[in-house]
């Protein structure tokens, strides 16, 4: 199949190292490291079908290369990010209160950008940092993240299992195109982050 032959070196380190290559390269993935996850999914489907892969062992892996990419992506943000945002968010506006307001957010609305970001490229690579950041309990933060995490393998193991002739175009246009979707989102970051330093300074 054509996905197959254009992405050999994935193929032969899932048929060479099975699923302990599968759950590294999906847990380097989601802690933003250049890994094409959606295409490395649909892979494994279409070599599960093929017979090469095991549909359960190959599941767990996935499962849990997903947990454990976005839970130490969680662990970043509520260590060093909220070190770093409790130390010096002063000078762009991120006070006390603003992550207070942070916090309830997450608490309120963004746990469901944490089932949701992993169907988006780019986004799922931050939901988990800024829900450490925004100090959301881990209990909330597992219900939401890890549900998604299952969901997301399973939708894209399902596509490569069923569908792989005819999906593989569509995987193919998201990793042409995660170039471009990972500047939009740090320009709406630091866009935000301009807001509260504006907002902030108004109130002084």
């Amino acid at each position: 199949m054509e996905i197959l032959a254009e992405n050999h070196a994935l193929q032969m380190w899932l048929l060479n190292y099975g699923s302990f290559a599968l759950f590294g390269l999906l847990l380097c993935g989601i802690l933003a490291l250049p890994v094409p996850e959606e295409t490395l999914l649909v892979i494994c489907g279409v070599l599960i079908n093929n017979g090469d892969l095991r549909l359960v062992e190959t599941t767990i892996a996935a499962i849990f290369g997903s947990i454990g990419g976005i839970t130490l992506s969680y662990i970043l943000g509520r260590t060093a990010g909220l070190f770093l945002i409790t130390r010096y968010g002063r000078y762009i506006g991120m006070g006390k209160k603003q992550l207070e307001r942070t916090h309830r957010w997450f608490e309120r609305f963004g746990k469901w950008a944490l089932f949701i970001g992993y169907f988006i490229p780019g986004i799922r690579h931050f939901t988990g940092v800024f829900a450490g950041m925004s100090t959301l309990h881990y209990a909330g933060f597992a219900v939401f993240a890890y549900s998604g995490a299952i969901l997301w393998v399973i939708t894209f193991l399902a596509i490569g299992y069923y569908f792989s002739g005819h999906w593989y175009r569509i995987v193919k246009y998201i990793n042409a195109h995660i170039i471009y979707i990972f500047p939009l989102v740090i320009l709406a970051i630091i866009a935000y982050l301009i807001f509260l330093f504006i907002k902030n300074r108004a109130k002084k």
